[in-house]
């Protein structure tokens, strides 16, 4: 492990310097490679002078502290609390260190900015005269917040919690040297690597919650138990046991592809600069949060978990498995061929047509058959086809903000296919046939009480997103992040799930 100090006291013989002396002690013995810098030796200017602080020249002292940050695994901070916070020597060391294109990078995907720092771990240790409790609940501890929140999480440290030692003022040769002891015994605790087993464990858990992406699965859960409810309403009953298999197999497989996506689609992830909540990725590989390896041994654990929750379905069922094998062994493939080689459908412009057929005709057959329905009904089609109309826009539009990455990594959306401006005006057509396709409906009286109403959310709603689309066609630049246009485009789709699912209740 490589570790780096940066003490930030303006004097040399000081308690943050003989703390300093401490940690490197016990660092030391725990066998790591170990540099230290004392700010008060840099030459450098505290002052941002230029309008861009990025462009202002760096002195040789700056850029010798920028490699030394890049080269540390860990980095640990050492300062005295003076009026809540760090010096001002500290301070204007930041200020000209972690600077835009060193520490992060201005883009227009997530919040704006991108971490570059990540893959590293990082700790404040700080003195101060108010009481520790006193700080951390009363001022809620403005120094800890800035420099661990504001600053290091920003740029992609992961954290330990600061440690802070006070009063100072008060403090007796007892007390200074226990602080010192508790340094030492920081610096040695390395031996074993700067996270605990348990702290490891909830980053790891945190970042696979993060990489299945949960936020896409009420969609299907929705579309998956309308036709469950239709083939009871229909008269086929209903098995609570066999719904519930039935979605662990659907769940699972949909884990499986979400990963399997985050791992074949990684050279356009880490190129993209627009990647928001439905577009991008989740970036846990990018951002070094889940390996390679992990990802891999993910995506099988997801599958066995598919399979086996899938046979269990298949011994529960009582009726004739024959068109159970065939939807299910057809929806794995098209959900695991959206990027999954040698299909990559997605990379043949056949990405957004899977995502139309899986989450709508895949899902509410299956749950129309888990609950012995017949493929030979017409009820799960006729249910499914204006739902699968009005997912195709919000699937075509997430093309857009990753137009510029999937270009480099040769994948041909509809988007990339058919630019910007086309995608915009295929969504505002497949909206426009979405809801006709339910306006037809009620004129044809097909399945009258599954859509009684429907029309008194679409209508409204479509026209809303026909007029945000066409506004959006109208401005010069249409490439980068539309959030707002997704998420209109999510809400639109939701009538057609929402509305069946509330009337076949």
């Amino acid at each position: 492990m490589q570790v780096l100090i940066i003490n930030g006291h303006p004097r040399k013989n000081s308690l943050s310097a003989a703390l300093t002396d401490a940690y490197a002690d016990g660092a030391r013995n725990a066998g790591v490679e170990l540099n230290v810098i004392f700010v008060t030796d840099l030459r450098f200017n505290l002052h941002v002078t230029h309008p861009t602080p990025h462009l202002q020249e760096l002195e040789p002292d700056i850029m010798h502290a920028q490699e030394l940050i890049r080269w540390a695994d860990h980095i640990v901070f050492i300062y005295p609390t003076w009026w809540g916070t760090m010096p001002a020597l500290l301070k204007g060391f930041i200020d000209r260190v972690f600077i835009s294109g060193f520490a992060f990078e201005e883009i227009e995907g997530g919040t704006g900015y991108a971490p570059l720092l990540t893959g590293r771990t990082a700790q404040v240790i700080t003195t101060m005269d108010t009481p520790p409790l006193i700080y951390k609940f009363i001022y809620r501890a403005p120094g800890n917040n800035a420099m661990n929140k504001a600053l290091l999480g920003f740029c992609g440290f992961v954290l330990l919690p600061a440690l802070n030692f006070g009063t100072v003022r008060h403090s007796t040769r007892p007390t200074r040297e226990k602080w010192l002891l508790n340094a030492y015994a920081q610096g040695l605790k390395l031996k074993n690597g700067v996270l605990s087993a348990g702290q490891k464990l909830r980053l790891k858990i945190f970042a696979w919650i993060k990489a299945i992406r949960l936020q896409f699965y009420p969609m299907s859960f929705i579309a998956y138990s309308a036709g469950a409810l239709g083939a009871r309403n229909n008269n086929y009953g209903f098995d609570s046991t066999i719904f519930w298999l039935g979605y662990l197999w659907l769940f699972f497989a949909e884990v499986a592809t979400v990963l399997s996506n985050e791992y074949f689609d990684y050279s356009s992830d880490r190129q993209n600069k627009f990647f928001g909540p439905f577009t991008g990725g989740s970036r846990v590989i990018v951002n070094k949060q889940i390996s390679f390896r992990e990802m891999k041994a993910g995506i099988l654990i997801a599958l066995i978990f598919a399979m086996s929750s899938l046979l269990l379905l298949l011994f529960s069922f009582h009726g004739a498995l024959t068109n159970i094998v065939l939807i299910n062994v057809i929806f794995l493939l098209l959900a695991l061929g959206y990027t999954v080689p040698p299909l990559k459908l997605s990379y043949r412009s056949l990405g957004e047509l899977t995502v139309g057929v899986t989450h709508s005709f895949a899902v509410i057959a299956c749950g129309y058959l888990f609950q012995g329905g017949s493929l030979e009904d017409s009820f799960s089609w006729w249910l499914s086809l204006p739902l699968f109309f009005s997912v195709l826009p919000s699937i075509i539009l997430a093309g857009i903000p990753d137009y510029d990455a999937d270009s480099s990594a040769y994948k041909k959306t509809i988007a990339v296919r058919l630019g910007a401006r086309g995608a915009i005006q295929l969504a505002i057509a497949f909206t426009i046939i979405s809801a006709i396709s339910v306006i037809v409906f009620a004129l044809s009286n097909i399945l009258p009480r599954v859509f009684s109403g429907i029309l008194y959310f679409v209508i409204p709603h479509a026209g809303l997103l026909i007029f945000l689309l066409s506004r959006q066609l109208n401005k010069g630049r249409i490439h980068g992040r539309i959030d707002a246009l997704i998420v209109a485009a999510l809400s639109y789709l939701l009538w057609f799930a929402i509305v069946p699912l509330v009337n076949l209740l």
